[in-house]
C-alpha cells in the first residue's frame, strides 16, 4: 500500500494494523467534531468564547509533546537544533489557528452534517496545493473522483440553502424540541469556502515542511504549537471583553477540546509518514460518524439530498483510491 493509497510504505502487519487503527481513531474524532459542539450549546448559544476552546486545545498538545520529548529524550538528535528550523511553523500555526476558530463560528450558519459534507470541498483544495507545492500529478480517474466531490457538496448545497433570517432570532435548530433539520446560510457556505481553502494550503504546506526537515516528529510538534498557542494566546486577549477562558465550559466542551488534541497528533503523524491525501481519505470517511451521531444525538432528519451527496462522495473515494 503506497502512501496515496493510505498506508505508509515497508511497515509490517503489526505496525501496518496500529497505522489503521490510528487512521480509524482520527476518523471517529473527525466526525464527532461538530455533534459536539452542538451538544455544547446553551440557550441557543455556545456559552465559552470559541478562541478559548482552541486556545486550550493548543495548550493541551503543547503539553502532551513536551511530555512525549521528555520520555523520549534519549532519541533527540545530537546538538540543539537550530531555531531557524523552527521558524517555519509560524506559518501553518497562523494558518491552522485561523480555521480552528472559524470552524466553531460556521457553526451558527449550518447545522453540522451541512457543516461536514461541504467540508469535502477542501479535498479539492488540497489537491490543488499538492499538486503545486508538491509538483505531484493526478491522473484522469483521480481528477473526475475529485469532480463528483465538487458536485456532491454543489448539491447538497442547492437543497440546503435558505433565508438567513429564518434562523434568526431565536435559538438554533438544536435547541428546539423538533428535529433538527438541515440548513445553511449564504453567508455560512462563503465562509466555508475559505475554511476549505485555507485547510488545503496547510494540510500540504505541513506536509511539505515536515517531511523536508529530518528532525523528531515531536519536536516539529513541539515548534509548531507553541507557535500555534502564542498566536491563540494573542487572538483571545485581544477579542475584547467576554467571557473568562475557562467560563461556560461544560463536559461536552472539555470533551471537544481533549478530541481535537488527540486527533491534532494523529494527524500530524499522517502529515509526516503519510500524505495529505491519506488526511483526506480520514475526512471523507468521518461523514459516517458525523450521520449516525448528529441522527441519534441531534434527532437530524437526513432527507434525500443528503444520502445523493454522500453517495457521490463514496464514489469518488473510491474512484480516488482505486485507481492505483
Amino acid at each position: 500500500m503506497s502512501v496515496e493509497d493510505g498506508g505508509v510504505p515497508g511497515l509490517g502487519r503489526p505496525r501496518q494494523a496500529r497505522w489503521t487503527l490510528m487512521l480509524l481513531l482520527s476518523t471517529a474524532m473527525y466526525g464527532a467534531h461538530a455533534p459536539l459542539l452542538a451538544l455544547c450549546h446553551v440557550d441557543g448559544h455556545v456559552p465559552f468564547r470559541p478562541s478559548s476552546a482552541v486556545l486550550l486545545t493548543e495548550l493541551t498538545k503543547l503539553l502532551l509533546c513536551a511530555f512525549s520529548l521528555l520520555v523520549g529524550r534519549p532519541a533527540w538528535p545530537r546538538g540543539a537544533p537550530p531555531w531557524r528550523q523552527a521558524a517555519p511553523f509560524a506559518l501553518p500555526a497562523l494558518l491552522y489557528g485561523a480555521n480552528n476558530n472559524l470552524v466553531i463560528y460556521l457553526q451558527r450558519y449550518m447545522d453540522p452534517s451541512t457543516y461536514q459534507v461541504l467540508s469535502n470541498l477542501k479535498i479539492g483544495s488540497t489537491a490543488l496545493f499538492y499538486c503545486l507545492c508538491l509538483r505531484r500529478r493526478l491522473s484522469a480517474r483521480q481528477g473526475f473522483a475529485l469532480l463528483l466531490l465538487m458536485a456532491a457538496g454543489a448539491c447538497y448545497a442547492a437543497g440546503g440553502l435558505q433565508d438567513p433570517g429564518s434562523t434568526l432570532p431565536g435559538p438554533p435548530p438544536a435547541a428546539k424540541a423538533g428535529p433538527m433539520p438541515l440548513h445553511i446560510t449564504p453567508l455560512g457556505l462563503l465562509l466555508l469556502i475559505l475554511y476549505c481553502l485555507i485547510s488545503g494550503l496547510s494540510s500540504v504546506y505541513t506536509e511539505l515542511l515536515m517531511k523536508r526537515q529530518r528532525l523528531p516528529l515531536a519536536l516539529q510538534n513541539l515548534f509548531l504549537y507553541t507557535f500555534g498557542v502564542l498566536l491563540n494566546l494573542g487572538l483571545h486577549a485581544g477579542g475584547g471583553p467576554g467571557p473568562g477562558l475557562l467560563e461556560g465550559f461544560s463536559g461536552w466542551a472539555a470533551l471537544v477540546v481533549l478530541s481535537q488534541a488527540l486527533n491534532g497528533l494523529l494527524m500530524s503523524a499522517v502529515m509526516k509518514h503519510g500524505s495529505s491525501i491519506t488526511r483526506l481519505f480520514v475526512v471523507s470517511c468521518s461523514l459516517v460518524v458525523n450521520a449516525v451521531l448528529s441522527a441519534a444525538l441531534l434527532r437530524l432528519q437526513l432527507p434525500a439530498a443528503f444520502f445523493l451527496a454522500t453517495l457521490l462522495i463514496g464514489l469518488a473515494v473510491h474512484l480516488y483510491y482505486g485507481s492505483h
